[in-house]
């Protein structure tokens, strides 16, 4: 059995601050999100790529897929939105076999008065303690690792629609 190649005291620094951001962004977002909107951060998440999409409309594998879910995990948090009156879920025109799901008005307006605190929630924790070399250099690290997490580009258009 081959030793393995273990972390050097410099990449261990990396590696542990990335696992502790990892850890504490998702519960901050969270907990922002659930205290002003009633939403956990997958809610919003599922709701602003519906809000971004045409006709605020996606079938249900292409919302799967833009939010990396699975599509049991996404069918509960739809039928949630559903029984809030966010969306609406109804047979795909072009495919019977397929369901779409579409952001309805309430959902558009949860959406939006949900979108300015969730933003400063991220400026705060974030943003606002880069400087703006950091956060060039940030995007180029989240695109080597987005290289290497996601070779098929299977998220790409989540992650490229930002792209300068």
């Amino acid at each position: 059995m081959t030793e393995p190649d273990w972390l050097d005291d410099h990449e261990r620094a990396a590696w542990v601050r990335l696992a502790a951001i990892l850890e504490l962004l998702p519960g901050v977002l969270d907990s922002q999100l659930r205290r002003e909107s009633g939403l956990t951060h997958f809610d919003y998440y599922a709701l602003a790529m519906l809000s971004e999409s045409p006709e605020r409309t996606l079938r249900m594998t292409a919302l799967a897929a833009q939010t990396h879910a699975t599509l049991p995990r996404l069918s509960h948090v739809v039928k949630r939105l559903e029984d809030r009156g966010l969306v609406t879920r109804f047979p795909c025109p072009e495919d019977a076999r397929a369901t779409n799901v579409r952001l309805s008005e309430e959902g558009w307006r949860t959406v939006r008065a949900a979108a300015p605190g969730h933003v400063a929630t991220v400026r705060h924790h974030v943003v606002d303690v880069l400087t703006p070399e950091q956060v060039d250099q940030l995007t180029a690290i989240g695109s080597a690792l987005l290289a290497r997490l996601d070779p098929e580009g299977a998220m790409a258009e989540v992650y490229r629609r930002y792209d300068p």
